[in-house]
Order: C-alpha cells, then sequence, then structure tokens
C-alpha cells in the first residue's frame, strides 16, 4: 500500500495533471489516501510527482 498526500494545489497546473490529482482522490492540500501498488498508480504519481508526498 501507498499513503499519498497531496502537498501543492493543482490550481494553475496543466488540465491533464488537474484531473490525475482527483483521479487519485486528493481533493485538498494536507490529504492523504491510501492506494494499491500498482503500475497504474505508479504512473499517475510519476504524472503528479512534483504536488505529491509518497510514502510505502
Amino acid at each position: 500500500m501507498l499513503k499519498i498526500k497531496l502537498v501543492k494545489s493543482p490550481i494553475g497546473k496543466i488540465e491533464s495533471h488537474k484531473r490525475t490529482v482527483r483521479a487519485l482522490g486528493l481533493r485538498k492540500i494536507g490529504q492523504v489516501v491510501e492506494k494499491e501498488d500498482t503500475p497504474e498508480i505508479r504512473g499517475m504519481i510519476r504524472t503528479v510527482d512534483y504536488m505529491l508526498e509518497v510514502t510505502e
């Protein structure tokens, strides 16, 4: 399982990056979600890694 925390706002970012953050289930700064460690989730994290903090 991965713990994903949103640390930067998606406001003003590329539209596809905003949608990726939303698809990860993140809505507010500081919110933490737990996701299964799959290649799909890893790819989404890699796309918007500059806005996230990830712990295993």
